[in-house]
């Protein structure tokens, strides 16, 4: 007769090598990162100690880290506290943002302040004093009107008149505010400037909902045909996964991603995966880190709360993430990513040359059309559909579908 397993004895031998909760006197002499191991035991407060786990190990293993960034940060200031600093440390190789961080993070940079407000003070009252409110924060309406010119006098540039993908936008717009913030004496450089000086590429998957492009649309009906920008939406989405498979096959071939919020961003970063493998039937394996900082619960079906697993099962992230790759925080990201961002840098282990991916782009765009072409002839089938093919699936025909399971 064949043995059978004891579920009781295999779970008490997984329990007894689980970690123990190690709760230890805080004397205020503990480095950040002995804190949180000792210190963050349970709930929420287990997710941000795995999430600090999980950022060190996405540096230690040199993974290329694609940060996704959505809400209003920049105007909280998240972006001078913890991106720039990630950035100039080497961390983060690659941003995927919204068009609102980078157009309301040029307000200081031409002498707007942006202050505290009382959020409870009255919103009809701050309209009739032309004080613009975001949650608790507040900003004069001539912030974005001046604002409005910069970016309109930039993208009236020569070097713009031409088709182009948002990262290549993006870093002529770092380059064009690094020169300025030059010329001013800026001492706290932008996300733009600093992400061009570095060559970390920015995405922004709903270019067309935020206010720099507002005023592309003033430019378009103002100038007519001597206006000849564009954004080449087919190649942006492309270019995302080009980038992801050729960090796949060149330096450490990880992949890590630590979205901050939801939203575009998220998305328009991890659907790089399926892209390259249910699109364009390149094989890949999805990101090997996931880390996602969200107040959202995740139970109502948005793709800003959904889970690594959930993830996992569109090909967006490895089985290794899901197992032991990945982690939720449920928390407001400006509560708890200040506090992880210093417990990172506090380990000189943590750092890195800047990965320059930016400058890589053509190269990784060429590595991608290789592969591409290699599969035309079989992509050539999946451009034609009759009305047979509407039948229901048969569970003969996954045998016809090649999948990759990882």
């Amino acid at each position: 007769m064949a043995k059978t397993s004891n579920p009781k004895k295999s779970l008490r031998a997984a329990y007894s090598g689980a970690r123990k909760a190690d709760p230890r006197p805080i004397t205020g002499k503990e480095k950040p990162a002995e804190l949180l191991a000792h210190a963050f035991s349970a709930y929420v407060g287990r997710q941000e100690r795995t999430a600090f786990e999980l950022m060190s190990k996405s540096v230690e293993q040199d993974a290329s880290i694609f940060l996704t960034l959505s809400g209003a940060m920049t105007p909280a200031g998240l972006h001078q506290s913890c991106l720039i600093p990630l950035i100039e440390k080497g961390v983060i190789s690659a941003l995927t943002t919204t068009g609102a961080n980078l157009y309301h993070d040029a307000h200081r940079i031409i002498g707007h302040a942006i202050r505290e407000v009382n959020p409870n003070a009255g919103d009809l009252q701050y309209r009739l004093a032309r004080i613009i409110r975001i949650y608790d924060l507040g900003f004069w309406e001539e912030a974005l009107l001046d604002t409005d010119r910069l970016f309109s006098a930039i993208i009236r540039g020569p070097e713009f008149q031409r088709k182009m993908t948002t990262p290549e936008f993006h870093y002529l717009l770092g380059k064009a505010v690094y020169q300025i913030e030059k010329k001013l004496g800026v001492k706290q450089p932008s996300l733009l400037s600093t992400c061009y000086k570095h060559a970390v590429p920015i995405w922004v998957g709903a270019v067309q909902d935020g206010s720099i492009f507002l005023n592309v649309v003033k430019l378009k009906r103002l100038l007519g045909a001597e206006f000849k920008f564009e954004l080449d939406i087919n190649d942006d989405v492309y270019s995302m996964a080009a980038m992801q498979h050729f960090c796949r096959h060149n330096g450490s071939k990880r992949l890590a991603i630590w979205i901050l919020g939801g939203g575009v961003p998220k998305n328009y970063t991890l659907q790089g995966e399926p892209l390259l493998d249910q699109i364009l039937n390149v094989p890949t394996t999805g990101f090997d880190i996931d880390v996602q900082f969200c107040v959202d619960p995740v139970d109502n079906g948005a793709l800003s709360s959904c889970p690594a697993g959930e993830g996992h099962t569109w090909g967006k992230v490895s089985v290794e993430a899901v197992e032991t790759g990945s982690v939720y925080v449920h928390c407001d990201v400006t509560a708890v990513f200040p506090w992880l961002t210093h417990a990172l840098l506090s380990e000189p282990k943590n750092k890195r040359k800047p990965m320059r991916l930016m400058d890589k782009m053509g190269e990784a765009i060429s590595f991608l059309d290789k592969d591409v072409r290699k599969r035309s002839k079989e992509l050539m089938k999946t451009l034609d559909w009759s009305i047979q093919d509407a039948e229901p699936s048969k569970e003969e025909d996954a045998e016809k579908h090649e999948a990759y399971v990882r």
